[in-house]
């Protein structure tokens, strides 16, 4: 009924045969430093991408602005961090915090905490 896979990234996960897929969001092991953040796709269409991220102390490099195509839904489970929106806004956020950034709205993650990992849930949505 269960079977052990690996994804693309080397992260082990439990998922049913019938290509139900299983894990536990808070799962960091196998992280110990790494210098980038790390993406792990859980789910994805043409209109929906669902995707775990961890970020430990990382930030946008300053003067570049990230700037989706899609409707970002971002819910922050673990750690601290702030986003900065080129009109001069700046979000923090904490364990539990969400924001939507619509398709467009140019952004940057300003600073994430190395201890806690930040743990986030993003959903980028086609309208």
């Amino acid at each position: 009924m269960w079977t052990r896979d690996i994804n693309p990234n080397g992260w082990e996960y439990l998922r049913l045969r019938s290509n139900m897929k299983t894990g536990n969001i808070f799962c960091t092991d196998d992280i110990s430093d790494f210098k980038e953040e790390m993406f792990l796709g859980l789910y994805k269409n043409e209109n929906c991408l669902v995707e775990k991220i961890i970020s430990a102390g990382q930030s946008t490099e300053e003067g570049i602005w990230l700037e989706e195509d899609k409707d970002e839904f971002v819910l922050l489970l673990q750690g601290e961090s702030e986003l900065a929106f080129e009109e001069g806004e700046r979000v923090k956020l904490s364990k539990g915090d969400f924001i939507l950034i619509p398709a467009g709205k140019k952004h940057r993650v300003k600073f994430t905490s190395a201890e806690p990992k930040c743990i986030w849930l993003a959903i980028h949505i086609t309208k």
